[in-house]
């Protein structure tokens, strides 16, 4: 249950980043997408918050997992050492991809 954990939240954080916003008149003269402006940049900044969370938890139980390998097999260490900087390596990417498409899709 708890290893989905930090998937769920870099995909929810990369979706909230992701808002469409939805054409109604105005009365004003003001655009409907300059209207929803404002509550999609506060969706994107908690997005970016939690997309960021995912990726520290996520990278946090790998590096306890891997301490904890290697003290149980210290034979093995080299070989879980690089699976570890791999795997962290690919979180920390999805993590900052998902910040930057919310960077470039507020704009």
């Amino acid at each position: 249950m708890f290893k989905f954990v930090p998937v769920v939240m870099v995909l929810v954080g990369s979706l909230l980043f992701c808002c469409t916003a939805e054409a109604q008149s105005t009365n004003e003269g003001v655009s409907a997408l300059a209207q929803a402006d404002s509550g999609i940049k506060g969706l994107n900044a908690v997005g970016a918050g939690l997309a960021a969370v995912g990726a520290g938890i996520g990278i946090g139980r790998i590096g306890g997992s891997a301490c904890e390998s290697i003290a149980r097999q210290p034979d093995m260490a080299s070989q879980i050492q690089g699976a570890m900087i791999l795997s962290a390596a690919l979180i920390e990417g999805a993590a900052f991809a998902a910040i930057l498409l919310g960077v470039f899709f507020a704009a």
